[in-house]
């Protein structure tokens, strides 16, 4: 279970959550040793080269990674591999490089697999002891780059340790030839532990420096260590693994455990050792790097030590590491794994201080097999709990316990409260392994001391550590029965622990720890001894896997359910609650409060604790959204019940709806809101009145809460954000729920909230403002409904004047908010307020959304949306009254407006906004056009259908993949609509060949590969050739490189199809030339459009142009485009013209004279960088076309254009634009005066 010490609401405010999609993989074995052997056999080929040396690593780690969960696949493997690897190794042929890859690969598998199963198949026999420490002796302690041979040596070591002779036997004769002396092998690898002598320093710096052979003080130093110094430094060069800052520190403690507790080597070298370590630890400091590692070298060696040794060799030493290590005060060290390692230490020595025994006195499960556990369902099948006997018990040995113990678990119930999750979790498995060897009274003690860990004055780290400790006594059988009355109160309250933080919230870890008891209390306890709890803890975990904030917890709960479920097999109803609330499952928040909730509170012991948690802990949380939930979840189980919710709930959260605490006030009135619409929804379903089941005081409770909010100032502020909108939900619930009478006083303060909400919407924040003018909406809407009509279908005509008249001047307010809030009040009002009224309401709409002024987008794209709205609510009549219907004298002006919605292009600091408005302009023409076409479809005229499908296809191709992809369905829909289908589309067989109704939900309109090469088909139909067109340039033109590719790559494919068909260029090249005379000086069409025309030039789309002299579409197409940077300053457009100048050069006749003439033009503009641009194409383009000019000039003027500076001082430049001029026969500009351009 993961172990996190805060929820940082990382999860997206709590309601966001998405939907976790998990693929599972189960491997059945090593299915990829045939691919492994010939990798490892292929790397004295591969090592040389760094590519195909990284590459094998790369596939090798690939391959191991897959058996991360499942490593044990790997055990009938590895020996071999290990052979192969060691093949490798010990090969005298093999350079460094391929050794150290070698073991590189060796560490691979040794992570995967873990150390301590793979280190045991190294061989260990005496004959590697000596190759395998002369290897690590070779190694250099500081080359970074090959810890990992430095890890695997130190692993293999330890294992050759192992054997049974005394390393004395290894070293010979030391002494027999003083000049071939060698310092013994037992002292040897116990330097290997310990430090660097400087000498190897300054040598090894001499040798990296290449100054070996050339520095006299070098060669002189290594000469005083030779003869019998030479192996003694030799061996030294290695001692520095316990102070060396990577992963072989690890590997040396290990290589300490193995070693220093050998028989032989503990006489002679354990004290000094200890001595060193001792040393080390009071004389380094933790707030230096290299004082940490030092530390931590030394911690991890002791730990080690104390643990793999007897305890009869190191009790007498216990006492005087526990004081060093008082005296060194680790628990207030800054670094964690100081910490951790103290405690890890601590723990080795309070077990040292008691002797190995496993506690008589602890609680046995009779049998912990979950197949054992099933047979009890069998009848006649029992077993029973293993309990000491008091006979025993009485003959338990007693003995004196130390009074270190004392200060050990002192020190231990430190460590819980720590702020690092590894030290509490060390801690913890210190507490249940000492408590193992401590007398019942002893360890009764210590229970209670863990148990005083869940205080509301502690913090959520000491209750994290406590659930981690009763995680592991239980487990060990250590929290005896009699406790359980005192420690499940504790875990319940552990598993709803949370306490906001700042701006997220702290207690997630206890929570998760909280269900790791819970599982762990499954696997220690009989069902007998769990079975007066089983209700409170089956509805608490249930409680956390549905309802809980974080995903973790939610998970580990249902996993802790599941196991009570299996091992215990008394929850209620577990098994359904297993399958529907599974690990899976529980993965999405909303599915978890509104589905998987509703199933489990069918069963009742569980309905009443949901309802209660809700209600005492989620409608008051600090995240909103949990909030919301929670009140959606009470309403679905209000059905489960209702007489609780009416007697109970109800009145329990009327005075928190009117409270000080803003959370609860606004989560108490959603609840309240939600209740009673399903009470109602009840009342319904039963044909009883709603207040057969709410009180009259609840009901005139419910009604005054609104008054006293307003009196108390409560809708201002921060505060306002959130009461608004769940005040207006409450008005909306209760509206619906039929509970204010007509006449009732209290509605003329709801209109007021509803109205004033509208009006104010640009005084709250940006984040909540969409909500509450929603909120605002529905409730105004639901109010008109319930409050606003004498009789059925009938206005009030005072108040509709009144709201209509008050809406539609708001359509002309100054603030865009107050515009938006109009537009949308209007579109929610029903029917009856509409009739009468609807002329007016069109005429406002139709100019708000008409007013292109930046300022008012949002309120153009409200006031599209509403305009649909009010025309389905209205209805439609072909001969009916345009005060009442859409009919035939005013469907034309609704389409006209829509219609002009979808051109709308305004730009702002926050980029295409226009793009709001033609997105609601196009789901508007959908729903009118589907409405009309159901009732009246004589009403669409062919010029209405045209002009909307046109458009259509205009959005289908622009290059914005949302408002592509929207338009896309709007235009398949329509096209596809059937029975009765929408009247003349124009080619609708054509249309209906390129988009297959079968084929319409398979294509993706959002991407770029998918959707040009449908769109740029409808170029072959004259009447939605101009609109793709326009449509396409944007794109191609574009700047997002998918939507240019894909985009350009269709609209050329088109044009190559129609190069052998004169009237289809002829007709393509005219509306060419008619989009870019339409936009001329539209720079969203223009600049993209010079763009696509100068790839269209580059890639010879008008060949068939090219030989007739002066073709009318280059002559026009030259002519709009001088006129297009006429005057002009942007760079960007200048620069696209040029490159559309050289491309025209190709044509024949007198228009060439004409391009040269405006390229020379553009030589001596006033801007350097367009004079560059245009010297350095003008050379390209003459290279590329060779027949434009001279051939006997061509070299002066190339000359000239590359030499030239162009960007140097204009009257230079100017003189030699003349001389161009003269050698390519164009007249030279004259001079303007006050001209931009020369």
């Amino acid at each position: 279970m993961a172990q996190t010490d805060m929820d940082s609401g990382d999860e997206g405010g709590g309601g966001g959550e998405p939907e976790v999609i998990v693929q599972a993989s189960v491997l059945g074995g090593f299915t990829e040793s045939t691919e492994v052997q010939a990798l490892i056999s292929s790397l004295p080929e591969v090592h040389q080269k760094m590519v195909t040396r990284e590459s094998a690593i790369q596939r090798f780690l690939v391959i191991m990674n897959r058996y991360q969960e499942q490593p044990h696949l790997l055990d009938p493997h590895l020996e071999w591999m290990l052979n192969l690897l060691l093949e490798v190794i010990r090969s005298e042929q093999s350079p460094p490089l391929l050794v150290h890859l070698g073991f590189k690969f060796l560490y691979i598998i040794s992570k995967v697999r873990g150390y301590k199963v793979f280190m045991q198949l190294f061989p260990h026999e005496v004959a590697d002891v000596q190759p395998v420490l002369d290897l690590l002796c070779r190694q250099d302690p500081k080359d970074s780059a090959t810890w990992e041979t430095r890890y695997m040596l130190l692993l293999w070591l330890s294992m050759t340790c192992l054997i049974p002779f005394d390393l004395s036997r290894l070293d010979g004769h030391l002494t027999s030839d003083p000049s071939q002396a060698r310092e013994p092998i037992m002292d040897r690898i116990l330097a290997v532990a310990k430090g660097i002598p400087d000498v190897f320093d300054n040598i090894e710096i001499w040798r990296l420096r290449g100054e070996w052979h050339t520095d006299p003080s070098a060669r002189n130093s290594w000469k005083r260590y030779s003869s019998d110094q030479a192996s003694r430094f030799q061996s030294s060069s290695a001692k520095s693994y316990l102070m060396v800052t990577d992963k072989s520190r690890d590997a040396a403690s290990v290589l300490v455990s193995k070693f220093v507790t050998r028989p032989d080597v503990k006489l002679r070298r354990l004290a000094d050792f200890l001595d060193w370590s001792l040393s080390s630890i009071s004389q380094a400091d933790d707030q230096t790097m290299e004082g940490t590692v030092i530390l931590d070298g030394a911690l991890q060696s002791l730990a080690q030590l104390f643990k793999h040794g007897k305890r009869d060799d190191f009790l007498q030493y216990a006492p005087v590491v526990l004081q060093c290590l008082e005296r060194r005060g680790l628990a207030e060290s800054s670094q964690a794994t100081l910490r951790k390692l103290g405690v890890k230490l601590i723990q080795r020595l309070g077990l040292t201080f008691l002797k190995p025994r496993l506690a008589k006195w602890r609680y046995q499960r009779g049998s912990r097999s979950l197949v054992a556990n099933l047979s009890l369902s069998q009848p006649g099948s029992a077993v029973d709990a293993v309990t000491p006997d008091q006979e025993t018990q009485g003959h338990e040995e007693d003995y004196d316990i130390p009074e270190e113990v004392e200060n050990v678990i002192e020190q231990l119930l430190g460590g819980l409260k720590d702020k690092e999750t590894i030290v509490r979790w060390s801690a913890a498995k210190g507490i249940g392994r000492v408590t193992g060897r401590l007398p019942k009274e002893l360890a009764d003690e210590v229970v209670g001391s863990v148990l005083d860990c869940f205080s509301f004055h502690e913090t959520d780290n000491a209750w994290h550590g406590g659930c981690l400790a009763l995680a592991e006594l239980g487990r060990r059988g250590l929290l005896v029965p009699s406790r359980l009355p005192e420690v499940v109160p504790l875990i319940l309250k552990a598993l709803v622990y949370d306490e906001k933080r700042g701006a997220c919230s702290v207690g997630s870890n206890v929570r998760d720890a909280a269900c790791y008891v819970c599982w762990a209390f499954a696997r220690a306890y009989e069902p007998t001894a769990l079975k007066p709890f089983v209700t409170q803890i089956a509805c608490a975990l249930v409680i956390t896997a549905v309802f809980d904030r974080n995903i973790n917890c939610r998970r580990a709960a249902s996993a802790a359910f599941q196991e009570n479920v299996g091992r215990q097999g008394t929850f209620p109803h577990g098994i359904e609650i297993v399958v529907a609330a599974d690990y899976f499952a529980v993965g999405n928040l909303t599915n978890c409060y509104l589905a998987i909730s509703v199933y489990i509170a069918s069963f009742p012991e569980y309905t009443r604790p949901m309802i209660d948690h809700l209600v005492s802990m989620k409608i008051n949380h600090w995240d909103g959204v949990i909030r919301e939930l929670a009140t959606k979840a009470l309403h679905k189980l209000t059905a489960q019940a209702p007489d609780y919710m009416t007697t109970t709930v109800l009145p329990q959260l009327l005075p928190v709806a009117i409270g000080i605490d803003l959370q609860g006030r606004h989560g108490a009135l959603l609840a309240c809101a939600e209740i009673g619409h399903a009470l109602y929804i009840l009342a319904s379903e039963n044909n009883r009145p709603v207040t057969e089941l709410i009180s009259t005081d609840s009901v005139e409770a419910l009604k005054g809460i609104h008054q006293k909010l307003s009196d108390r100032k409560q809708y201002r502020g921060f505060g306002g954000e959130l009461m608004r909108p769940a005040m207006c939900a409450l008005i909306e619930k209760m509206s619906l729920s039929k509970l204010p009478s007509k006449d009732d006083p209290v509605i003329t303060g709801w209109q007021w909230l509803i109205d004033d909400t509208l009006k104010s919407l640009h005084l709250f924040s940006a984040g909540p403002r969409d909500n509450i003018k929603e909120a605002a909406v529905s409730a105004l809407a639901a109010l008109c409904e319930q409050c606003y009509q004498p009789q059925p279908g009938v206005a009030d005509p005072q108040v509709q004047e009144l709201l209509v008249s008050q809406y539609i001047a708001g359509l002309k307010s100054p603030e865009v908010l107050t515009r938006c809030g109009s537009a949308l009040a209007l579109g929610s009002l029903p029917r009856f307020m509409i009739s009468g009224k609807l002329d007016r309401i069109l005429s406002g709409l139709q100019q708000s959304s008409g007013q292109r002024e930046v300022i008012f987008s949002e309120a153009r794209r409200d006031a599209a949306k509403a305009m649909a709205q009010v025309c389905v609510t209205a209805g439609v009549s072909a001969q009916g009254s345009t005060d009442s219907v859409v009919c035939e004298g005013n469907v034309s002006m609704i389409y006209r407006a829509l219609l002009d919605c979808l051109s709308d292009y305004t730009l702002d600091s926050r980029g295409d906004v226009g793009a709001w408005v033609r997105e609601a302009a196009m789901t508007s023409l959908m729903e009118v056009t589907l409405l009309v076409v159901d009732t009246a479809p004589q009403l669409l005229s062919p010029d209405l259908v045209n002009g909307m499908m046109c458009s259509l296809a205009q959005q289908s191709a622009e290059k914005i993949d949302r408002y592509r992809a929207h338009a896309g369905s709007v235009f398949l829909r329509l096209l596809h609509k059937d029975h009765p289908p929408v009247p003349h589309i124009p080619h609708k067989e054509e249309l209906l060949t390129i988009f297959p109704p079968e084929g319409a939900g398979t294509l993706n309109w959002k991407a770029p590969s998918q959707a040009f090469p449908h769109i740029t088909q409808l170029l072959r139909m004259p009447q939605y050739q101009y609109h793709t067109l326009l449509g396409l340039t944007v794109s191609v033109g574009g700047l997002t490189e998918s939507t240019v590719r894909f985009s350009s790559q269709s609209l050329f494919d088109h044009l190559m199809l129609i190069q052998r068909d004169p009237d289809a260029m002829g007709h393509f090249s005219e509306t060419l030339l008619r989009v870019f005379r339409d936009n001329l000086r539209n720079d969203r069409v223009s600049i993209p459009f010079l763009k696509m025309l100068d790839q269209m030039l580059a890639r010879a789309c008008f060949d068939t142009f090219t030989t007739e002299q002066d073709h009318p579409f280059c002559v026009n197409l030259l002519a709009l485009c001088t006129n297009e940077i006429k005057k002009s300053k942007d760079v960007q457009k200048l620069r696209s013209c040029i490159a559309v100048f050289c491309g025209l050069i190709q044509f024949q006749g007198n228009v060439r004279v004409k391009v040269l003439f405006q390229l020379l033009l553009l030589l001596c503009h006033p801007f350097p960088a367009i004079r560059k641009v245009t010297a350095g194409q003008m050379y390209e383009m003459l290279l590329t076309f060779d027949d434009v000019i001279d051939p006997s000039v061509m070299e002066d003027v190339m000359n000239l254009l590359s030499d030239t500076d162009w960007a140097g001082d204009i009257a230079t430049v100017r003189t030699h634009r003349n001389q161009l001029c003269d050698w390519l026969g164009v007249p030279k500009p004259q001079l303007v005066a006050k001209g931009s351009v020369s």
